[in-house]
């Protein structure tokens, strides 16, 4: 199989699924309209000095009023799948109470038009848009805000639950909880440290609790959506490797344990709020396939060394307090995208691989999440010509191609994102999508990735 670019096509398995992710916040705008309330994302965004450009996503790319026109380009890809994600504050503006008729009214219009395109649904219930008023009750370091995020997981099954195929609960619990409660990088921006680990507790217990209300629902296909990095020490030093030990059990082990097996790693049950071994039963609740986001390895280094700089992340550019037990090392040798994240593609297999030795009875594999930054902008025939991208995906597809020749069971691949978008603390900085979108007009331009990718998903349906 060759693409019209002249290079060979990856291939997969038959029944492989391809799709792209979004976020609301990112895309749909409209944040004042038919009742929303706020999120911790539109008071983070008011914040000097939060946002990159000093955005926000109070329009974003408009998806609430065009959504129409964006599941037409899903169409066109030839998409098996889009990964969307739900605004709690669209659904219950203050976090609880009785749910928002126009807000599931948005996402029952755009559910039936998915389904007339043939593209199935994976439904993220929570992607880092907490409403507002539960912030200022403590968020995600307050147990009652896991028990509310499962009553609104109800009511969005009750009304929605008929046409959605996959269910993912909570997107990304190590990043909230890392960069938005233990640092402040990312919403709600509390710099708590340590301080923050109930915020990863809470995440998870949301997950759990919410796994158990769409089984009652009738949900058969639920799993996670989980941030996971290879972690590699800076040099043969002891220390960095026990450094790089340590970040690796904070960012990848802390979540996908209690997940896959069912306890914390040593030491954490005991720093965690609640009956945790209660919790952890309810945390455990079996899942249908394990999502995990991927974008870069991430070098570590012991504290107090030099060369130690800001670490690019999902969230934006970080600086890691002087007291943590680890430092982020360069990371050089590799290419970089224009966001400054290095380009490794053998790091998606090494991550496939290691998830599937380290949790050996974990249910089926997809990579909800992957993609890259480059701002190439249309040239003056109107086309985006964006060949790094396009080679980006095609060394990170070949990458999963060689995990399940190895006997990975990895059945699934999601690319970040469908369209440029509001990227977080980068605002409108940075483009991630398939699709050229003009924040001016609005306008949407395919890219040359989405034609390469529309080729090599009907390349897999021959």
């Amino acid at each position: 199989m060759t693409s019209a670019q002249g290079r060979d096509l990856p291939q997969f398995p038959q029944g492989f699924r391809f799709g792209t992710s979004t976020a609301a916040y990112q895309i749909e705008g409209a944040t004042a309209e038919d009742g929303r309330g706020p999120s911790i994302w539109d008071a983070f965004a008011t914040r000097p000095g939060t946002i990159a450009d000093g955005s926000s996503g109070a329009v974003a790319t408009d998806h609430y009023h065009r959504y129409a026109e964006d599941v037409a380009l899903l169409k066109g890809l030839g998409a098996h799948g889009y990964r969307l994600s739900v605004a709690w504050p669209r659904i219950q503006p203050t976090g609880e109470g009785a749910p928002n008729p126009k807000g599931l009214d948005f996402y029952d219009r755009l559910l039936d038009a998915l389904a007339e395109a043939g593209i199935e649904p994976m439904v993220t219930l929570y992607h880092w848009d907490l409403p507002q008023a539960l912030e200022e009750r403590g968020g995600w370091l307050e147990r009652a805000t896991a028990e509310r995020f499962a009553e609104y997981a109800g009511h969005v099954a009750a009304r929605l639950g008929d046409r959605v195929t996959h269910w993912v609960p909570v997107n990304e619990p190590n990043v909230t909880a890392m960069l938005g409660y233990a640092l402040t990088a990312m919403a709600p921006g509390r710099g708590l440290s340590f301080d923050a680990l109930p915020a990863v507790h809470h995440q998870l217990l949301g997950h759990g609790l919410t796994v158990k209300a769409l089984r009652a629902a009738g949900a058969s296909s639920i799993g996670t959506a989980t941030n996971h990095t290879p972690v590699w020490p800076a040099s043969d030093d002891p220390a960095d490797h026990e450094a790089a030990a340590f970040y690796d059990l904070l960012w990848n082990r802390l979540v996908a344990d209690p997940i896959l097996l069912g306890a914390y790693p040593d030491g954490f049950a005991e720093l965690m709020p609640g009956p945790v071994a209660d919790d952890l039963k309810i945390i455990a609740s079996p899942i249908d396939f394990y999502g995990a986001n991927y974008y870069n390895p991430t070098a570590i280094q012991a504290p107090g060394k030099t060369s130690a700089p800001a670490t690019a992340t999902a969230a934006g550019h970080v600086e890691v307090p002087a007291d943590l037990p680890f430092q982020f090392a360069p990371m050089t040798g590799h290419p970089r995208t224009d966001f400054g994240w290095p380009v490794v593609p053998e790091g998606l297999y090494e991550l496939i691989m290691q998830l599937r030795d380290r949790y050996p009875d974990m249910p089926p594999l997809a990579i909800t999440e992957q993609g890259c930054a480059y701002n190439t902008p249309p040239g003056p025939d109107g086309v985006v010509d964006d060949s790094a991208r396009i080679a980006y995906y095609d060394a990170h597809l070949r990458e999963v191609a060689r995990a399940i020749a190895d006997g990975a069971d990895v059945r699934a691949y999601y690319a970040w994102s469908l369209l440029d978008n509001f990227e977080w603390a980068e605002g409108y900085t940075q483009r991630f999508g398939l699709v050229w979108t003009d924040y001016t007009t609005l306008e949407r331009v395919p890219k040359r990735s989405y034609h390469w990718f529309a080729e090599l998903i009907a390349a897999q349906r021959a």
